[in-house]
């Protein structure tokens, strides 16, 4: 469960993700920037530790990765990630030379020993990024569009802690104990936020049924005036709303060429 003042952020899947997995907020913030000014359009994204990155469950297309870290050190990070991930450039940022064989071992692309030039870090960076492009090419088409162009996502984030969420996995979320309850296909997310916020960033899919809830319309069930039922839940629809919520969620199944659920 995540605690504390969130913030949410999305992104759709049609720029190349970087990731900075440090322990030294300095490292991380000096290569947020110039990262961000050498590839202005990639989602760039910074962990504290390889714990950390694991949870967050993120795919790196690039991962800049420091060796010493608190928990767990990089190489045994390095390790974990390759298992789900064959295809992200890993470049180690260490301070440490002694490691650079092992680097081997993990599928490293480059190994950069601190402190890091500008001029060489845009160099690696650019060989990554051609790197990454030319997989990217050589995949089926179909294959190639999944992968990076996939479902809308939120990401939420708690102090140092980012979740990310795909909103195709969403089912419906409310307002509980003044937080904020995602339930998804495969668990639940429980954060404090703004219900109104979370609407906003959520698009055309999703319909606030009622103050205390959104629903996703590809979950739905069935539905009459006060209540709605989804897959794996349900959630109330005020009365002043049901008229809207019929006519969207017609035009819902128009746009994705489903079907229309009849009402009870």
């Amino acid at each position: 469960m995540a605690c504390g003042v969130v913030s949410v952020a999305m992104w759709e899947r049609d720029a190349m993700r970087i990731v900075i997995c440090d322990d030294e907020k300095e490292i991380r913030e000096l290569l947020r920037d110039r990262i961000g000014r050498f590839c202005p359009q990639a989602d760039i994204l910074d962990y504290s530790s390889g714990k950390e990155l694991l949870e967050a469950g993120v795919q790196p297309d690039i991962l800049f990765l420091d060796i010493c870290l608190p928990d767990m050190d990089g190489m045994e990070t390095a390790r974990r990630l390759r298992g789900k991930n064959k295809e992200m450039a890993l470049i180690f940022v260490t301070a440490l030379e002694e490691y650079v064989f092992q680097a081997f071992d993990v599928g490293a692309f480059h190994y950069l020993v601190k402190p890091v030039s500008e001029g060489k870090l845009q160099e690696v960076l650019g060989h990554a990024i051609e790197r990454v492009e030319e997989k990217e090419a050589k995949k089926p088409q179909g294959e190639a569009e999944n992968s990076w162009r996939e479902e809308k996502s939120i990401v939420i984030k708690s102090g140092s802690i980012s979740n990310r969420i795909l909103l195709g996995n969403v089912i419906y979320a409310e307002v509980y104990n003044r937080k904020i309850v995602i339930y998804q296909t495969d668990g639940k997310v429980e954060y404090y936020g703004r219900m109104a916020e979370l609407e906003k960033m959520a698009g055309e899919d999703f319909f606030r049924s009622h103050r205390a809830y959104l629903i996703h319309f590809k979950y739905v069930v069935k539905y009459d005036a006060s209540m709605i039922w989804l897959e794996g839940g349900k959630a109330l629809l005020s009365r002043q709303k049901y008229k809207e919520f019929v006519k969207s969620y017609l035009q819902y199944n128009k746009r994705v060429g489903g079907m229309t659920t009849l009402h009870t």
